[in-house]
């Protein structure tokens, strides 16, 4: 079993900053990638950062140079520092973490979602 929890999240005025924090645990072999998803409402879930094991960081057009995303592969937890937020940024954002569990077993897991408003 493995648990992925997040924090973070919250309110904040056009241009203001948020970091979020996701931690995975559990029965992990590996983690080949963590990263981080955005759903706003009415619309389809977007991949906002991802950062694969040895491999530098994918970032969504819209976020590139404002979002910051890093891993601490000791930890298994995986950060996400959001700055010159926008309105358009407003959406539940979604921790993913894939994870090996034993070789040949690797399964996604997400996490419970946190609400991220910027006000204009």
């Amino acid at each position: 079993q493995v648990q992925v929890v997040e924090s973070g999240g919250g309110l904040v005025q056009a241009g203001g900053s948020l970091r979020l924090s996701c931690a995975a645990s559990g029965s992990i072999f590996k983690i080949p990638a963590m990263g981080w998803y955005r759903q706003a409402p009415g619309k389809q879930r977007e991949l906002v950062a991802i950062i694969a094991s040895g491999n530098s960081p994918n970032y969504a057009d819209s976020v590139k140079g404002r979002f910051t995303i890093s891993r601490d592969y000791a930890k298994n937890t995986v950060d996400l520092q959001m700055n010159s937020l926008k309105p358009e940024d407003t959406a539940v954002y979604y921790c993913n973490v894939v994870v090996t569990i034993s070789p040949g077993s690797t399964t996604t897991y997400w996490g419970q979602g946190t609400q991220v408003t910027v006000s204009s």
